[in-house]
């Protein structure tokens, strides 16, 4: 479909994906009432790979695995690695911090480009990453270590492990024909069996079962983590690479003001001050991608 088709529902769409994604935070942190963070993680990941296999079925897709090899260490950096760290990020973080510090994402993602793809950066992405240092460091406040730093940690972690799924995902596309929802699907499928593995070393409790449970897996399972990454390959199909990347960044902001509102989680001075300049830097990269496009 062009980019330009049903410029009404396209806008519709991204306004929705905005308030799934990061509405989404609040809702895992909610979920931790009533299972621990890797039960959840887990159990929020076959909700979505069952909505996704009910995608596909319904669209006439057949189930045949891609390449396994880079599709196995896509499945373990964007699934199991991003659901292990920030789910224990949200553990000891506030919501709207902890996807703050995933959605740093980008950057991290110019910087092993830099390294592994041998991408030259622009001046202003060198800034753009300079910035987003600076961020960090006012969020992560190393003068005061009493807080959640290991929290912190986590959360940055989680967003350098996405990054590095993009990279997998950038090499496995240049070697490989494949389908955006058959990719998205089996990654889910691999990155659970990590998931699964590891689920004996973790602490786990008894599920509180019930309707609040489950509204929380079928929030963040079936419409941020199915329906979501549904959403966001048909966009991908209709607006330009520069608006889809600029969009990612009203996410965390939806997420800030969600825990804000329904958490009461103000966020300090440093740590209002480090996001605006996380979101400036991602605005500078961002930017920088719309120019060439």
């Amino acid at each position: 479909m062009p980019v330009s088709a049903s410029p009404l529902a396209s806008v519709l769409m991204l306004l929705g994906l905005w308030f799934a994604w990061g509405t989404n935070w609040v809702v895992t942190k909610l979920g931790l009432s009533y299972a621990t963070a890797f039960q959840l993680g887990l159990l929020r990941t076959l909700f979505a790979i069952a909505t996704l296999g009910l995608v596909m079925r319904l669209t006439g897709r057949g189930f045949q695995p891609t390449p396994m090899r880079p599709t196995f260490w896509l499945g373990l950096t964007q699934t199991a690695g991003f659901v292990v760290f920030t789910n224990l990020a949200l553990v000891a973080g506030g919501a709207g911090k902890v996807s703050v510090l995933c959605y740093t994402m980008p950057f991290w993602t110019l910087l092993l480009a830099r390294i592994f793809l041998h991408e030259k950066l622009a001046l202003s992405q060198w800034l753009g990453v300079a910035l987003a240092f600076a961020g960090l460091l006012a969020i992560l406040e190393p003068w005061d270590l009493g807080g959640s730093w290991q929290s912190d940690l986590l959360a940055i972690t989680g967003g350098l492990v996405w990054a590095s799924s993009a990279i997998i995902a950038k090499r496995l596309r240049a070697q490989h024909q494949v389908d955006t929802l058959s990719l998205t699907f089996w990654q889910m499928v691999w990155g659970t069996v990590p998931l699964l593995l590891l689920l004996p070393f973790f602490p786990t409790r008894e599920l509180v079962w019930g309707w609040p449970l489950l509204g929380v897996l079928l929030f963040s399972g079936v419409l941020a983590g199915g329906l979501g990454w549904l959403v966001w390959m048909v966009l991908l199909s209709r607006l330009s690479a520069g608006m889809a990347s600029i969009s990612i960044l009203a996410i965390p902001a939806v997420a800030v003001g969600m825990a804000w509102l329904l958490l009461g989680e103000q966020p300090s001075l440093a740590e209002a001050s480090g996001m605006l300049m996380i979101a400036a830097a991602l605005i500078l990269i961002s930017l920088r991608a719309l120019r060439r496009r």
